[in-house]
């Protein structure tokens, strides 16, 4: 049986189209990821990843020069990682992107990282909050998926 997540309208093609190639990159280098995941602050990250070592990033996607400029949430995520990207699509000026955050450049295929950002570092008792709910929303997707009628139980 074939498992498949249908997107949920909310993102522009571009936006589907950057997450798929963040996602891809994220993967391959040891990471979880989870796209959409919603924060106890109530935003919701556009990609939250955890490396094999309990690194947590998370990288907001921006698929145009207006939505980076319509965006002041941003600097609300730095409290939920270690370390804070933006991604944008290959057609995408970079040098709008704030230097406060690392920058990953994405196609459908893949994506390179073109500037990495120190890491800041999460207070012990948030990182666990953060894992665990990143397990429960993983664990419950997954669920989701192959059991789709199981939340009207």
């Amino acid at each position: 049986m074939r498992l498949q997540l249908i997107p949920d309208g909310r993102q522009s093609d571009t936006a589907l189209m950057i997450q798929r190639g963040v996602s891809r990159l994220l993967r391959a280098s040891n990471f979880a990821v989870l796209p959409e995941f919603t924060l106890a602050s109530g935003r919701r990250a556009d990609i939250m990843a955890i490396s094999d070592s309990g690194e947590i990033w998370i990288v907001e996607i921006k698929s145009s020069p207006e939505d980076f400029r319509a965006d002041v949430k941003w600097p609300e995520y730095r409290a939920f990682c270690d370390r804070l990207f933006f991604a944008i699509p290959t057609s995408m000026e970079p040098d709008i992107m704030p230097a406060a955050a690392g920058l990953i450049i994405a196609d459908a295929w893949g994506a390179d990282i073109a500037r990495h950002t120190d890491a800041i570092g999460l207070h012990p008792t948030r990182r666990k909050a953060l894992t665990l709910a990143f397990a429960r929303a993983a664990a419950l997707r997954l669920h989701g998926l192959y059991d789709p009628l199981a939340s009207q139980l």
